[in-house]
């Protein structure tokens, strides 16, 4: 029997859970995607406070846009990926980023687990607000492009920004 999954908010999850999934991205020295994610040294309580803070304007004071943290979670609480919720576009995002960012944890790599997450993250957005989502990823990175195309990815076009080659997606709600 397969295991049921959620979709969390950061402010939902057990951040017990959360620390062994950071951890396990901090192990193999990997980019720890997506970013916002990566604790960076702080202490859980700074980190959710940032979380707290990036979902507001007070976004826009750093460039950014405000967005919000989502985690793919088993029925046991673990932590299973995670997911970044821009809720609009500016241009660097329109180039390099689009409104949703994802990782799965490394030790659950290549089980399917990304296209659910993101397919089950589709399926709660408030289809009044959005019409579609961007999604992009590295040219190279066929692991997630082939993700967003499982999810209804339209491939607009490829771009070369910072010196990589990148895929972006439409994907209508």
């Amino acid at each position: 029997m397969e295991e049921t999954l959620n979709i969390l908010r950061y402010d939902e999850i057990v951040m017990t859970e959360y620390e062994k999934y950071i951890m396990e991205w901090e192990i193999t020295g990997e980019k720890i995607i997506p970013g916002p994610t990566d604790r960076k040294g702080r202490a859980l309580d700074q980190v959710l406070q940032q979380w707290n803070i990036d979902e507001t304007e007070e976004a826009y004071k750093k460039g950014w846009v405000p967005a919000t943290i989502y985690f793919l979670v088993t029925q046991r609480k673990s932590v299973i990926g995670s997911l970044h919720f821009r809720h609009e576009l500016n241009e660097k995002l329109l180039l390099n980023g689009g409104h949703i960012g994802y990782g799965i944890r490394p030790s659950e790599r290549k089980k399917g687990y990304a296209t659910k997450m993101l397919g089950m993250f589709l399926a709660t957005i408030d289809k009044k607000k959005y019409e579609k989502v961007l999604i992009t990823c590295d040219e190279d990175n066929v692991g997630s492009y082939k993700t967003i195309e499982n999810c209804g990815g339209a491939l607009w076009g490829i771009i070369e920004s910072d010196g990589k080659r990148r895929r972006r997606y439409w994907i209508a709600l």
